[in-house]
């Protein structure tokens, strides 16, 4: 089985919400398939960006598009409870209409550290995630349902069938860095995501280790989803199109050094990046916020994120190599300046080359 090529942005819910729905708006009109929204954790406040949460902007997304699909990437079992998560999806199934949603779960190690949840449940996401997908599920499902769990409990009756309510599941998705979580995403989701800093070496990593959960539940690993969050930028001249993704790498690059720490080793050693060449970019964006960061990035480093980004044709083959690595779904990073004209080119000169 293969599954056809799907491209859409990774949108961080950091900019004002009229801004998030001006984009969302392009991405209907240029026929991107997806808009993932990457809840903005309190780190990023002191870098003058304020969080905005995933679950209700996919509702007000939902309303301002026709076709695009709303994708929460991700969310924190540990900040909201599956009970709730399986709320916040039928009210937004209400509000989209069938088939506009997908939901990823993730540790979001960055939000544990935060909110003071500490080294202990730190260490055990898997179990955390795991019974939050049977948990979410068995709610959307209909069925009178009784959950007792290491990490949570769910007891839920059955929907009655008179009432008022979309019915239906969702498709899950759990974001992974780590081979173990790759591994449960292969067992049990509909998809895997990989953190941003994704590079093709890293997406046959996943792949591979994605093989290995679908392997012991006798799943084809080809049919679950890879969804690749990848540093993009575009412009009709190649230079402009390289400078613009300075800035979201030097971003992400930072903040592997000040919040994910080792668990990006993985991702650093795929991308063939020393930790000192980023410690000053993470400096940088200490000192300096993230234009600082971005001319921390020298040309090297930024090759080595293997970004999507350049002229038309240097983003098609980008794409090309991630999908031939295993990726059937793009996340664009896109920043850079003046990003509806960028979603534009992408919609007119990029897409097309692609049957999606």
């Amino acid at each position: 089985m293969s599954l056809p090529l799907r491209i859409g942005v990774m949108q961080l819910t950091m900019e004002p919400v009229e801004e998030i729905l001006g984009h969302a708006e392009q991405l209907d009109r240029h026929g991107f398939d997806t808009m993932w929204l990457a809840e903005a954790y309190p780190w990023w406040r002191k870098h003058s960006m304020e969080a905005r949460s995933s679950t209700a902007l996919s509702a007000l997304i939902g309303k301002a598009t026709k076709r695009l699909t709303v994708g929460w990437g991700i969310i924190s079992p540990y900040t909201r409870h599956p009970i709730q998560v399986a709320m916040e999806v039928r009210v937004t199934q209400e509000i989209v209409g069938p088939g506009r949603l997908l939901v990823g779960f993730g540790a979001s190690k960055i939000f544990m550290k935060e909110v003071g949840l500490g080294a202990e449940k730190a260490a055990r996401p898997l179990t955390a995630i795991r019974e939050s997908i049977e948990i979410v599920r068995g709610v959307l499902g209909g069925e009178e349902f009784d959950f007792h769990g290491k990490e949570f409990v769910a007891t839920v009756p059955a929907l009655r069938p008179d009432a008022r309510s979309p019915r239906g599941a969702v498709p899950i998705y759990v974001a992974g860095t780590g081979p173990r979580l790759q591994q449960l995403a292969g067992e049990v989701a509909d998809g895997l995501l990989t953190p941003s800093i994704t590079t093709p070496n890293f997406v046959r990593y996943a792949r591979k280790n994605l093989a290995i959960g679908a392997a012991r539940v006798g799943r084809d690993p080809a049919a679950v989803e890879v969804g690749c969050t990848i540093v993009a930028s575009i412009n009709e001249d190649r230079a402009a199109g390289r400078e613009g993704a300075r800035e979201i790498a030097g971003m992400y690059l930072a903040n592997k050094v000040e919040n994910i720490q080792a668990s990006a080793d993985v991702l650093l050693e795929s991308a063939g990046l020393a930790r000192e060449e980023i410690v000053p970019i993470a400096e940088a964006m200490t000192t300096g916020g993230r234009l600082a960061a971005a001319a921390a990035v020298s040309d090297e480093v930024l090759a080595k994120t293997v970004p999507i980004a350049g002229n038309p044709a240097d983003c098609i083959e980008a794409i090309e190599q991630y999908r031939d690595a295993g990726c059937t779904h793009i996340m664009l990073e896109l920043w850079g300046e003046n990003r509806n004209a960028q979603l534009e080119l992408f919609g007119s000169k990029v897409l097309p080359y692609f049957d999606r």
